[in-house]
């Protein structure tokens, strides 16, 4: 494990942030520290995450993704699930255990687990680290799910390692009730992938709950729940706290577990599972959280409190109070992995902490991929992510005319989710995506009439004429009226509309 917190002799870059506020003196004194927060931090940001990948350009090799892809396409979807880790097991074994070869930070909970992934991600690789991270699900590219070095594998190496576990696959299929699924072979693709490279460290996300999840063959040094809310109640539980009791599974013995705010009956399930196997827990509001927040331009100015201490004038290009959560919850993180807390008293560098974040980003969450008008794609699929998304577009951006663009899948709390962007939503025009999972346009209209009235609700079945619909609605104010549209409901639905828009 390195040895990376202490000071550092790179400039301040507090020192320009400083030049430029003296020079805004006709501005408000506050929005002059903002403007300065955000033009500064942005310009000291490392390197900027890799967006989503298109398709590969070689057309043999774009032939060759595709075939990978249907092959995959032929095993259970990850809707559909045996909970065991048997298989996913037996696959490790034959191929060497190659999750024990390097340290991994495991992430589960409802809401956030990508973007903080993210977060620990860049702030890994900002102190020198070889990272590697598995997310699901994708936004557009499969590949976006095997990361290294905070960028999507090659598709190249998407295929070579595909073809490297194949023969294993088949003889661990042969030998069990059931094949490997979808989410189990790509989970062991990863693993491979992480060794092969060799990474310092992987950051594993949870495919859905925790103790059964394919990726639950790791010990992970740290162990992040991010919030917990009701979502897949049908094979988690209906209850909070029989949802955290799933996912507490991913605690192991002597672990450091980061925990973010939780209802009180998670909290408890989580902290009795902690103490069980001698994990040391740090929580959300007591041990480390956020202290202060300022809207910036293209994101927010945070002042954080970690294990170690105060990190001041963090700038995050990402928008909502609960972005700010989980920068929150990825310092700690990266904090606990580097024994900040427990070998150590003393911050990260902070320099290299601002850089990090200055740099993050989170395709498909509150991103914006047009103007005039102002087009943004969030993946919120639940009441509990609707909610935060709504409050954060309040905050962030200046609609006087919002259209709502949604495309959900049928296995989700609709009616909730609904309910959450009714408040800022001036009309929705429901549609429908391309997966054998999007409820039928028809029935996701019914349930919007019920929310919206039904002069609120226009039905296009095809995203592309929903898009330009919505498109329609937003401009009828004018050019300059500040009229936007809002795509969300479905990580399918925002990846669609993203290549209909022209990203990637």
């Amino acid at each position: 494990m390195s040895d990376h917190p202490g000071t550092s002799d790179t400039p301040d870059p507090l020192d320009s942030f400083e030049e430029i506020i003296e020079a805004e003196t006709d501005r408000d004194p506050d929005l002059a520290v903002i403007e300065a927060g955000s033009r500064t931090l942005r310009t000291q940001g490392g390197r900027p995450q890799a967006d989503v990948p298109a398709r590969p350009e070689d057309p043999e090799v774009d032939k060759a993704l595709r075939e990978v892809e249907t092959e995959l396409a032929t095993r259970w979807g990850e809707t559909k699930l045996e909970p065991s880790v048997s298989r996913i097991a037996a696959l490790m074994d034959v191929l060497g255990e190659p999750q024990r070869s390097y340290p991994s930070i495991h992430i589960t909970g409802t809401n956030g687990k990508t973007s903080t992934a993210r977060m620990i991600e860049a702030l890994l690789g900002a102190f020198e680290l070889r990272t590697g991270r598995y997310t699901s699900p994708h936004v557009q590219s499969i590949t976006e799910r095997i990361s290294l070095d905070g960028a999507p594998i090659p598709a190249e190496r998407f295929i070579e390692t595909y073809q490297d576990i194949k023969a294993y696959v088949e003889m661990v299929d042969s030998s069990q009730e059931y094949r490997l699924s979808f989410f189990e072979v790509l989970t062991g693709m990863a693993y491979a992938a992480f060794a092969d490279a060799p990474v310092d460290v992987a950051v594993v996300e949870v495919g859905m709950g925790g103790s059964w999840d394919a990726t639950n063959v790791i010990d992970g040094d740290v162990a992040v729940v991010t919030p917990i809310d009701l979502d897949h109640t049908d094979r988690l539980g209906e209850t909070h706290a029989e949802i955290a009791a799933e996912k507490s599974g991913i605690i192991k013995q002597d672990a450091t577990v980061i925990l973010a705010q939780q209802p009180v009956d998670a909290a408890q399930v989580l902290l009795k599972k902690a103490v069980e196997v001698d994990a040391t827990v740090a929580r959300e509001g007591l041990e480390f959280g956020v202290v202060a927040r300022q809207i910036a331009v293209g994101g927010q100015l945070l002042t954080l409190r970690g294990l170690g201490g105060e990190y001041p004038e963090v700038y995050l290009p990402l928008h909502g109070a609960h972005q700010a959560h989980n920068a929150a919850v990825a310092l700690a993180a990266v904090e606990a992995f580097f024994g900040v807390g427990a070998q150590r008293a003393q911050t990260l560098d902070i320099d290299t902490v601002r850089k990090a974040f200055a740099a993050v980003s989170s395709p498909g969450r509150l991103e914006v991929v047009r103007r005039s008008p102002t087009i943004v794609l969030d993946a919120a699929h639940n009441p509990a992510g609707a909610a935060a998304t709504a409050e954060a577009v309040r905050e962030a951006f200046d609609f006087t005319r919002l259209i709502g663009v949604v495309g959900a899948s049928g296995d989700k709390n609709v009616r909730g989710l609904l309910e959450a962007f009714e408040p800022i939503f001036a009309e929705v025009v429901v549609t429908q995506n391309s997966s054998h999972r999007a409820m039928d346009v028809d029935e996701l209209a019914g349930i919007a009439v019920e929310v919206f009235g039904e002069e609120r609700v226009q039905v296009e079945p095809r995203l592309p004429d929903a898009l330009e619909a919505a498109i329609t609605l937003a401009e009828e104010e004018g050019e300059f009226a500040g009229g936007g549209v809002l795509v969300t409901g479905s990580v399918i639905t925002v990846g669609e509309a993203r290549l209909l828009l022209g990203k990637g």
